[in-house]
């Protein structure tokens, strides 16, 4: 899998950073943005992943991007692929990106790569038997700061909750910019780098991965009310990471009386 997530990375992804053509990026919504490298690095992922295990369903971003049928297969076994996380920066020639892979059964993510395409980081973990990177094992540690670090992703939440979030939660951490790229942001908070993080949006591509690998490492990733994410549970808003456990039941007690 590293050679893969290399070479996708080194062919596909890297020789279009800062070089980017117009004609190169397009408007994938609203706010969002797709690049000719995140349809050459889905391809080429896609075509690596069925030769590891041939037959295996895979649910790709820009697949599911164009036909929402493909998120049925988030059911049972499948491949989950985000080719280019954080493609917004890509876009804009800044870091962070990077490539997002998890394999999911019955619901549930049990093994997962996040990759850094810049820096050749490697995040592996396999559900049960720890969190990883470069072969070397690692464990969640807060940052100790007080109050604590947190990186609160506001984007998609309405206006409503928004002025809540700011009111009452905000003013309990030291807040810093989200990343806009969950293959960074994991690691940030296993590493003591942030404390917590809350996400809006939970597709199943941005969070598989990277939640196993957190409460892999000893930190915490769950919904508000405590119960497992589940990538065929790609449409719930909410979900709270936390470098330890201790620190997300301070933030989800702290929400719940949003409510």
């Amino acid at each position: 899998m590293e050679a893969l997530l290399r070479r996708v990375s080194q062919e596909a992804i890297l020789p279009h950073y800062r070089k980017l053509a117009d004609h190169q990026r397009f408007a994938k919504g609203s706010d969002d943005v797709v690049t000719v490298a995140d349809h050459m690095a889905e391809e080429m992922l896609a075509e690596g992943l069925e030769r590891i295990i041939p037959g295996l369903p895979i649910v790709g971003e820009e697949a599911a991007h164009a036909d929402p049928s493909v998120l049925d297969r988030l059911n049972g076994d499948c491949w989950i692929v985000d080719p280019l996380d954080g493609t917004r920066n890509f876009a804009e020639g800044r870091p962070p990106f990077g490539i997002l892979i998890a394999m999911a059964s019955g619901g549930e993510a049990h093994t997962g790569w996040i990759y850094d395409c810049l820096s050749g980081r490697i995040c592996v973990a396999h559900r049960g038997k720890g969190a990883f990177i470069g072969g070397e094992q690692v464990f969640s540690r807060p940052t100790g700061e007080t109050p604590p670090v947190a990186a609160i992703s506001l984007i998609f939440m309405d206006p409503a909750q928004r002025e809540r979030v700011k009111a009452e939660i905000i003013p309990h951490y030291r807040t810093v910019d989200i990343p806009y790229c969950a293959a960074e942001q994991y690691p940030r908070l296993a590493l003591g780098e942030n404390d917590i993080s809350y996400f809006g949006r939970t597709l199943a591509w941005d969070h598989a991965a990277g939640v196993l690998w957190l409460n892999e490492a000893g930190g915490k990733a769950a919904r508000p009310d405590g119960s497992s994410y589940r990538v065929d549970e790609w449409d719930r808003p909410g979900l709270i990471g936390a470098a330890s456990p201790a620190l997300w039941d301070e933030l989800a007690e702290r929400l719940q009386y949003l409510d």
